[in-house]
């Protein structure tokens, strides 16, 4: 007996032993300086609101806040009570008719007035209406950055618009923006903004999140928000968000994704249906399922980026999407249930003999090369933006830029018959002035109503370029904007910049409501590259050659991100240590050369001088971990730690 009791006294000791062992060996990796936390949007504007009371303000004194939510500047909120239920009408005094915006608001007593289109750097007159009484205000802005650019030129046949605004979605320099018809900024984001603008059908806008999720410009997801900047709804996927979405019938976005995580490693051929209530994704199409990735080679195509989906668009009427294959020269319809290929719009040099049979036969007008925004018309007809690189795939038979020209171009399709003619165009008149090798929209406004917009227009020593401005280094941009009724052009914007798309929009469309917003969907789980078993984390302490990095390490709601400068080819892991365990995460050190820049997010330096980012998703991860740097071998204890 007296045995036993030692034996379990000696095994008491050891498991003692080892749980102080355990303990030194833990606080040796244990770093103490928590990383910095940057609040989200959604955190900041839930901050905001609490400020926002309506008690002890009247329609005869107001209260006005300018810019609510920080990131609208040419927007107001005025708040006050009524006694009884009232109707308020709203006036945003412009320079003439055409620019000059009312809305009405539904009855209440507590009133939170949304105030669009106000000038910028101006003193802006605001009239509110009850009744038999007016309320005027003096709204004064701030003037635009520095940084924002203005019209060039602007021509408009006022007696055919009407004060719509144009949006723009910005490629190189620029903000997400509105002009009027007479050229004046009436609304702009200064959160980073980019791909498409549209609004859903409650009148909310869809615009992309300001975080990116890979490089070059894979956003985390899109934000539901309305003009002044408040977010009702985020939409986190684990493939994000590039190019377009499309609002279904049943409320239901389906947006242009990524599987980043497939074997291939191919990039802008996924697209997802994300559920509207949920953010959970109920559908997915993967590209490479359906075409075959070495066809139709145009001069952009890479083995990561074979087809770059540029568009995505729902038809009801044949349950069927289209999409765009920029670097196949091609418009695809698939059916939606089955994802099975219905039909090929384009010319079909250099497809595998099983595909011929979904190809048209054109029968008048010719074909279009590296186009955008493929949609289906009421009528059925294709309407897309030719953009017209070399309009050939054989190489010997390429047309220059100089002597090249973009268009919008609609094609009547016989899907019985398998043929297709052109019916309407745009652009080709115009000749190489008018020719952009990227980018680019067009928009459907009504029968014989159109706007083309040629958003990639460059020049480098005067000469027009045939690739996007950030790989051509082009030293002059212009974005050139028609609007053409019953083929008269009656509107005409040019910008000395690239643009992506334009959509022309109301001022007023949807409700403003206080209250939290949504979070939905996920950034998924990061994949480890290794994990290891590490008895005693060590590691140099920071030194002048690690400070050479400038790296950052910051937490944000979702995820950790580790970013720096490098040399070309260095080969730097992230590696967070927990309880013995070392969970490794390389970061990618690379000057991808994307043929197909759609978007210029900023300079990463030089080949020899790279801007690196990681993002280390929280998903799957619980604890606190300490964070080491190795860089070429050499570890570093950062003293950092972050808890998930």
């Amino acid at each position: 007996m007296n045995r036993y009791k030692k034996i379990i006294i000696i095994l008491a000791i050891i498991v003692i032993l080892l749980a102080i062992l355990f303990r030194i060996v833990s606080l040796t990796g244990r770093a103490n300086n928590e990383v910095k936390y940057v609040s989200s949007l959604i955190e900041k504007q839930e901050k905001v609101e609490d400020k926002f009371e309506s008690d002890g303000y009247t329609f005869e004194n107001p209260k006005v806040i300018l810019n609510p939510y920080g990131n609208s500047p040419l927007t107001a909120l005025v708040i006050f009570e009524t006694e009884k239920e009232e109707e308020i009408k709203v006036t945003i005094n412009g320079k003439d008719e055409l620019t000059t915006y009312s809305h009405t608001f539904d009855k209440s007593k507590r009133h939170f007035l949304p105030i669009y289109g106000l000038y910028a750097g101006e003193e802006n007159e605001v009239v509110l209406s009850l009744e038999d009484k007016e309320k005027k205000l003096k709204i004064k802005t701030d003037k635009l950055p520095d940084d924002f650019i203005l019209p060039t030129k602007v021509y408009k046949d006022e007696d055919k618009l009407n004060n719509d605004l144009y949006f723009f979605t910005p490629s190189s320099s620029g903000y997400m923006c509105a002009y009027d018809v007479n050229g004046d900024v009436r609304w702009y984001l200064d959160e980073r903004a980019i791909w498409e603008i549209n609004r859903l059908k409650n009148g909310h806008l869809l615009v992309s999140t300001e975080r990116l999720v890979n490089a070059p410009y894979y956003s985390t997801g899109l934000y539901e928000m309305d003009m002044l900047g408040k977010i009702y709804t985020e939409y986190s996927l684990p493939g994000g968000y590039h190019h377009d979405y499309f609002e279904m019938e049943n409320g239901n976005i389906l947006v242009a994704s990524d599987d980043f995580d497939n074997e291939e490693g191919t990039v802008e051929d996924y697209v997802i249906e994300l559920d509207r209530d949920t953010g959970n994704i109920v559908k997915s199409f993967d590209l490479k399922d359906i075409l075959n990735m070495e066809d139709g080679k145009s001069e952009n195509w890479t083995n990561y980026d074979w087809f770059h989906n540029n568009s995505v668009w729902y038809d009801k009427k044949t349950n069927s999407i289209t999409l765009s294959g920029r670097h196949q020269d091609i418009v695809v319809n698939i059916d939606y249930d089955s994802g099975e290929l219905n039909w090929i719009l384009g010319d079909n040099t250099n497809f595998s003999k099983e595909y011929q049979k979904y190809f048209f036969k054109l029968e008048e007008g010719e074909w279009q090369w590296s186009q955008h925004a493929a949609m289906i018309l009421p009528n059925g007809n294709v309407f897309l933006f030719d953009n017209g690189n070399n309009k050939s795939k054989n190489k010997n038979e390429y047309v220059k830029a100089e002597d090249s020209y973009s268009r919008g171009v609609i094609y009547e399709i016989d899907t019985e018959n398998m043929t297709a003619k052109e019916v309407w165009e745009y652009g080709k008149e115009r000749g190489s002035e008018f020719y952009s090798p990227y980018i680019s929209d067009v928009d459907y406004i009504d029968d014989n109503h159109y706007i083309v917009h040629s958003g990639g227009i460059s020049y480098k020593n005067g000469v027009i370029q045939n690739v996007p401005a950030g790989i051509a280094n082009s030293d002059k941009l212009v974005s050139d904007t028609v609007e053409i009724l019953d083929d008269e052009v009656i509107f005409e914007m040019i910008l000395p910049t690239n643009n992506y798309r334009v959509e022309k929009m109301s001022l007023y469309d949807g409700k403003f409501t206080l209250g939290k917003a949504k979070e939905l969907g996920s950034l998924g789980m990061t994949l480890k590259d290794d994990e290891k078993f590490v008895f005693m984390a060590g590691g140099k302490k920071i030194d002048d050659e690690y400070k050479k990095h400038d790296i950052e390490i910051t937490e944000e709601k979702d995820r950790l991100a580790v970013s720096g400068t490098f040399k070309k080819g260095s080969r730097v892991k992230v590696i967070l240590y927990k309880d013995m365990m070392e969970y490794i995460y390389l970061m990618r050190v690379s000057k991808t050369p994307y043929t197909a820049l759609c978007v210029d997010l900023g300079d990463e330096g030089t080949d020899e001088d790279i801007k690196a980012v990681k993002y280390i998703n929280k998903e799957g991860l619980i604890g606190k971990y300490s964070i080491f740097i190795e860089i070429d071998g050499v570890l570093y204890k950062t003293d950092e730690y972050v808890k998930f």
